[in-house]
């Protein structure tokens, strides 16, 4: 499994879904929302708690798999050019002109 994984972390869109991986199974599964969260030791204690969970814990686990995983490559690594990037490629207006 080879993963550019340089270049992931520097995608602002990855970095997201990576949080809401972490965030979003832990909020939904104790019924909070953001706002709830008001300390750092509050924040602290809900994820201890989360952590001891296997139900959360695999939630998390499936919500990484679908963050890591590329859907228009076979198998589990990036394309040969994916993994030459040095930076996220942007051709978002590609074509539009």
């Amino acid at each position: 499994m080879k993963i550019n994984w340089k270049v992931r972390f520097r995608n602002p869109v990855f970095l997201g879904q990576l949080l809401l991986t972490v965030f979003g199974p832990v909020l939904v599964y104790y019924g909070l929302v953001p706002t709830d969260i008001t300390s750092f030791p509050a924040l602290i204690e809900l994820l201890k708690d989360a952590f001891s969970n296997p139900f959360v814990i695999g939630t998390m686990i499936y919500g990484f798999y679908n963050a890591v995983t590329d859907p228009v490559t076979a198998g589990l690594s990036d394309s040969r050019q994916a993994l030459t990037y040095d930076k996220p490629k942007d051709d978002r207006w590609k074509g539009m002109k």
